[in-house]
């Protein structure tokens, strides 16, 4: 009879790439979510408010030595 022998290093390479697929799975849902929303137009565009709300003042940019 053959058992087999799993050390903490190969236990913790298994978690890993489990932890690993579970984030790679949901971040694709994300964006797999965000284009559908997007081409069913259920989703504004968020590109064009990114800089709406913000304000710079001339005198905000200068760099007083």
């Amino acid at each position: 009879m053959h058992l087999l022998y799993f050390d903490p290093g190969l236990g913790a390479m298994i978690i890993q790439a489990v932890v690993a697929a579970v984030a790679g799975v949901i971040l694709f849902s994300k964006g797999l979510m965000y284009k559908i929303k997007t081409l069913l137009g259920f989703s504004k565009n968020q590109e064009e408010d990114i800089f709406d709300d913000i304000e710079i003042k001339d005198q905000d940019s200068e760099t007083k030595l």
